[in-house]
């Protein structure tokens, strides 16, 4: 029987917003903002910043962000979000509504209302990364043989009597 080895690599999060009703050209000028940043820095970045769009794109940075911590909760390991930062972030055009003004003399001009569609991606930094991975490491290490199952047995006794005494509490 093969023993299967986790890759500890760093955790990402992604998450589009779709069809939001407001220029692509408009909202770039938001995302140019927090490209690059912490995510605890981009968000207070978006939150104070006076354009309609901010709200939207932190909604989808926030996604992000729980998107990665679900990936870690899934795999079973442990995320530090304040190591987390936005790696990718992009707006691409929508469709357009294509709508009639009256104009005179009978006449009809075309207006386009543009829609965006707005992509946040978030990765844990790569220091984060490797410090996570040798403390993976290490605790399989510690875990090994007769020694690491009696320490994992005295762990889980010790666990108990806290929660023990949390409850009489």
């Amino acid at each position: 029987m093969a023993t299967a080895t986790a890759v500890h690599g760093p955790i990402e999060g992604l998450a589009n917003t779709r069809f939001v009703r407001v220029s692509p050209q408009k909202a770039r000028l938001v995302v140019d903002l927090i490209r690059g940043q912490r995510a605890e820095d981009a968000l207070q970045t978006l939150r104070f910043t006076k354009k309609r769009i901010a709200k939207e794109i932190e909604k989808t940075l926030r996604s992000a962000i729980a998107n990665a911590e679900r990936k870690a909760d899934d795999s079973g390991e442990s995320l530090d979000v304040d190591a987390l930062y936005v790696t990718r972030c992009f707006v691409n055009e929508g469709p357009r509504w294509k709508r009639m003004r009256p104009a005179p003399m009978g006449r009809g001009f075309r207006y386009q209302k543009r829609t965006s569609h707005i992509v946040v991606e978030v990765a844990e930094h790569v220091r984060a990364a490797e410090g996570r991975a040798a403390a993976a490491a290490a605790e399989a290490e510690a875990s090994k043989g007769v020694k690491g199952t009696i320490r994992k047995a005295r762990k889980a006794i010790e666990k108990r009597a806290k929660e023990a005494q949390k409850k009489k509490k």
